[in-house]
C-alpha cells in the first residue's frame, strides 16, 4: 500500500467522511487511503470517529466490506502456517459469559490431527477473555514469537496464545476508538475487525460461533445472523472456508463465569465430566472444524472421554510454561445468594451474571486493568432445574469483600422462579450459516 503522505493529494479525509455521511459507497481507493492513512497517523481520531459513526448510521455493502477488511490486512504482517505437517483450523467466538470453548476445545481438534492456532484476547467489561483465564495457571505465559508458535503447532498441534501487535494493525487502532465513541455496534467494523486478524492469522479453516441474547454482543437473532453471514461471506471470498454457528446467550454457559473457576471447569469437561451444554457446544464446533480441515467423520466426543484430549491439554499448557499440575487460585472471600422462592428456575440472565463477576473482579472496566485470578460467580442452578427458597442459587467468589454489594446489586432481577411445571428449554444451537 503506498505511503500515506504521497497520497494526499489523490483523496482528503473530509472528502471521504462526506461520501459515506451522505449514503454514498466508497471507492477502493478511499478504503485503502483511509485505512492507511490512520495507520500512519495521518488521519485524524476524530476524523475517523466522524467515518466510522458515518458507517454505524449507513452501512456498507458487501464490497466495501470486503476491501475494509482487505486494507486492515494489508496494513500489518500475515502469518503462513503452509509449511506445517497438517491442516489448520480455528475458531472465534463473538463473546459471552462462562464462555470457555476454547480451552477444551484446542486440544480436541489437535486430537485429530489438526493443529489449531488460536490467537485470543483478554476481557473487556461483562465478557470474559482467553487469556486471562489461561492466565490464572501459574508460569503460563501468553505471548510467543512467531517462530514458538509454529514449533508448538508442530510438537503440539494447539497453540492459545495472544496476537503480536504486527497483525492487522489498523485493526488494534479502530477498535480503541470504536470503544470510546459508541460505533462498536456497527456491524460492518465488528466483521472486519475479526475477519481481518483471523484471514491475516493465516488459517485453513475457521468455525465462528455467534452469540446471540442478552450476554452476547448481539441481542436479536436478526442482528446476529447478519453479522454471521458478513463475516462468512469475507472468509469465503478470502479463499478460507469458513462456516458460523448461532449459539444461545440468554442463560451464562456452563456453571462457572471467572478466569480459575472457567478453568477448572473446562478441565472437567476434558476429564470427560463437565455440564452438559459445555460439552454439546465443544463438541458441535469441534464437528464443524475438523469438517471444515476435510475431517467430517470422527468421533470428536469419545477424545474427551478416553482422555487424548486431556493429553494435549496437558502439553500445550506445558509447552507455554504453564504446570498442568498446578492448584488453581481459589478467592478468599465468598457469598451465596439464595433462592427467593420454591419452584423451577425459568430464567437466569446471562448480562447480569457477567455483570456481577466483572464487578466480582473477574474482568475489567479498561484494557490496563488486573483481573483477579479467583474471582467470579459459581452457579448451582440453571433453567429448568427445581430450587428451593433458602437453597443457594449462585456463590458469589472474589478477594475483595467490598465488592459483594454492587455485584449482588447487579443481579437483581436476574432470574425467574416459576411455580411448577417443567421450563422448556432453549435450544444452545439456534442455525448454521455457511
Amino acid at each position: 500500500m503506498s505511503d500515506a503522505s504521497s497520497t494526499t493529494a489523490q483523496f482528503d479525509a473530509v472528502d471521504v467522511i462526506r461520501t459515506k455521511r451522505d449514503g454514498g459507497a466508497l471507492s477502493d481507493g478511499q478504503i485503502d487511503w483511509v485505512i492507511d492513512a490512520y495507520t500512519r497517523g495521518g488521519v485524524a481520531d476524530e476524523q475517523m470517529s466522524a467515518l466510522a459513526m458515518a458507517i454505524l448510521l449507513n452501512g456498507m455493502d458487501r464490497r466495501e466490506i470486503a476491501r475494509w477488511t482487505a486494507a486492515m490486512i494489508a496494513s500489518g504482517e500475515r502469518m503462513d502456517f503452509s509449511g506445517l505437517s497438517r491442516g489448520t483450523a480455528d475458531k472465534h467466538s463473538t463473546g459471552g459469559v462462562g464462555d470457555k470453548i476454547t480451552l477444551p476445545l484446542a486440544p480436541l481438534v489437535a486430537v485429530f490431527d489438526v493443529a489449531v492456532p488460536q490467537l485470543s484476547g483478554r476481557g473487556l467489561g461483562h465478557t470474559g477473555g482467553t487469556l486471562d483465564k489461561l492466565e490464572s495457571i501459574p508460569g503460563w505465559r501468553a505471548d510467543l514469537t512467531n517462530d514458538e508458535m509454529l514449533r508448538q503447532l508442530e510438537d503440539v498441534g494447539a497453540v492459545i496464545c495472544a496476537a503480536g501487535a504486527g497483525l492487522a494493525p489498523a485493526d488494534k487502532k479502530l477498535y480503541a476508538l470504536r470503544d470510546v465513541t459508541g460505533t462498536v455496534e456497527a456491524i460492518p467494523l465488528i466483521a472486519s475487525s475479526i475477519m481481518s486478524k483471523k484471514i491475516a492469522e493465516g488459517t485453513g479453516a475457521l468455525v465462528l460461533d455467534v452469540k446471540v441474547g442478552t450476554g452476547a454482543f448481539m441481542k436479536t437473532r436478526e442482528d446476529a445472523t447478519e453479522l454471521a453471514r458478513t463475516m462468512v461471506a469475507l472468509g469465503t471470498d478470502a479463499g478460507v472456508k469458513t462456516v458460523a454457528l448461532l449459539t444461545d446467550m440468554s442463560t451464562p454457559l456452563g456453571l462457572t463465569a471467572g478466569n480459575a473457576l472457567e478453568v477448572r471447569e473446562s478441565l472437567e469437561v476434558l476429564a470427560g465430566g463437565g455440564p452438559a451444554d459445555v460439552v454439546e457446544l465443544t463438541v458441535a464446533l469441534a464437528q464443524e472444524m475438523l469438517a471444515a480441515a476435510g475431517k467430517p467423520d470422527v468421533d470428536v466426543a469419545a477424545a474427551l472421554q478416553d482422555g487424548r484430549a486431556m493429553d494435549v491439554w496437558r502439553r500445550m499448557i506445558a509447552a507455554q510454561g504453564g504446570d498442568p499440575d498446578a492448584t488453581l487460585p481459589v478467592a478468599k472471600e465468598n457469598q451465596q445468594v439464595l433462592a427467593d422462592a420454591d419452584g423451577v428456575l425459568g430464567r437466569l440472565d446471562a448480562y447480569q451474571v457477567g455483570v456481577a463477576a466483572w464487578r466480582l473482579g473477574a474482568g475489567r472496566a479498561r484494557k490496563e486493568d488486573p483481573v483477579q485470578a479467583g474471582a467470579g460467580v459459581e452457579l448451582h442452578a440453571k433453567p429448568g432445574d427445581t430450587v428451593r427458597k433458602g437453597e443457594p442459587l449462585m456463590t458469589l467468589h472474589t478477594d475483595t469483600p467490598d465488592k459483594f454489594a454492587r455485584a449482588i446489586e447487579s443481579l437483581d432481577g436476574a432470574w425467574d422462579i416459576a411455580d411448577g411445571g417443567a421450563v422448556a428449554p432453549t435450544p444452545l444451537l439456534i442455525d448454521r450459516i455457511d
